[in-house]
């Protein structure tokens, strides 16, 4: 296999997984990253033993050498970033959300498609093997057709007006925070698991914390705190949501979405309940399914290889008892990205089921879409728009 070589751009949060996944699998090398100036990449590169720093994602973006970009920026950079990667015939793999708004999502989908290069949205909870077991054994119809998906996902880093991130500021973020951010996961796993698609969505955000206080330096991604220095900002997205929904098969679903929960750290779950059973998965527990019975005892399925299915099988790492984390989950999405990119373009075809395309983020980009305008009518049934043929 030719040993493919990357560039990242962005190393805040999420970037340095990106490394730590790549280099797990042996035959990619990190070749380059790209920064907001060049100090500060050449800085960042050194402590992530990376050979190469830019001081501009443009100049990484047209290197000859560089066969994929990972962008792993602030939302408002994905966008730009990704056109021109694909201009300049680069595969891409890009961090939710893919763009600011449904028709930059839809022309990147477009552009990818026309000049032939691969192209993935990391939503990475695809990666775990209880999740792959989940959607392997509703597809094969082992608890029934679903008629309830619901879930949350619930952190606490927002709670505090002192709280603050770069994702508060609107020209960095986008026009929505909780939903953008966390509620696109819990969007595509729905979609993913189930294989349903939801068709209509209710939404009710709010802001429950109105004031912030920003600091004078910019920070980074997670729970900084500004102290009592730093101006007084009032905040226009929302830190918390309930969605209602309605999927396309006629189930109905529940989503709450929060930043301001104490005490959820990351707590990410979906419920599947069906006519012959239900399954549960929770991101804080990830090693564990929950299998729900009406006439018999219920069940609490611990990751095993050799408990699981033939589709999961390959996601499971470790034998049974021998835990696996949210990092090796991203590892298990970059080992099916990788395997795709040496095999593209005839592995377009026949995608691992943990690869989200550009069309899947499109799907989720319209949901969340549909959200924001359901809440703009006064809280109303607004339908997700309807999606590209394959």
């Amino acid at each position: 296999m030719r040993r493919l070589r990357a560039g990242l751009i962005g190393a805040g949060f999420i970037g340095p997984w990106h490394v730590d996944a790549i280099r797990r699998l042996g035959h990619v090398e990190i070749a380059a990253l790209a920064g907001s100036d060049l100090p500060r990449a050449e800085a960042r590169a050194r402590e992530l033993a990376i050979p190469r720093a830019f001081g501009d994602w443009r100049g990484l973006v047209e290197d000859p050498h560089i066969d994929v970009i990972h962008i792993a920026t602030p939302n408002r950079l994905h966008y730009p970033i990704a056109l021109a990667a694909i201009a300049n015939g680069k595969h891409v793999v890009c961090d939710k959300p893919l763009a600011d708004t449904v028709e930059q999502a839809r022309e990147l989908l477009a552009a990818a498609r026309a000049a032939g290069v691969f192209h993935a949205v990391t939503f990475n909870y695809r990666g775990n093997p209880l999740v792959q077991q989940a959607r392997a054994a509703i597809a094969d119809g082992a608890i029934g057709a679903p008629h309830l998906v619901h879930g949350q996902y619930l952190q606490d880093w927002l709670l505090r007006d002192s709280d603050w991130s770069w994702r508060l500021e609107p020209e960095h973020s986008g026009a929505s925070l909780a939903l953008a951010d966390i509620g696109s996961h819990w969007c595509d796993l729905a979609e993913h698991v189930t294989g349903l698609r939801i068709a209509q969505v209710l939404a009710d955000p709010a802001t429950v914390v109105p004031r912030r206080r920003k600091p004078a330096q910019s920070v980074g991604s997670f729970g900084a705190s500004a102290g009592d220095a730093g101006e007084w900002v009032e905040m226009s997205s929302e830190d918390l949501a309930t969605v209602l929904l309605r999927f396309d098969n006629g189930a109905r679903g529940a989503l709450l979405v929060g930043q301001v929960c104490a005490g959820h750290k990351n707590d990410l779950m979906l419920e599947v309940c069906a006519a012959e059973g239900s399954m549960k998965w929770r991101q804080e527990a990830q090693n564990e399914l929950w299998i729900g019975h009406r006439d018999r005892a219920n069940e609490l399925l611990q990751k095993d290889p050799n408990l699981l299915s033939p589709a999961a099988q390959p996601y499971a790492r470790l034998p049974g008892g021998h835990q696996e984390s949210w990092a090796d989950a991203f590892c298990n999405l970059m080992r099916d990205i990788y395997a795709s990119i040496a095999g593209w373009p005839e592995a377009a075809t026949a995608l691992p089921p943990t690869v989200a395309t550009f069309k899947d983020a499109l799907r989720v980009q319209s949901t969340i879409a549909a959200m924001l305008d359901s809440a703009a009518r006064g809280g109303v049934w607004t339908p997700v728009a309807p999606q590209p043929e394959a």
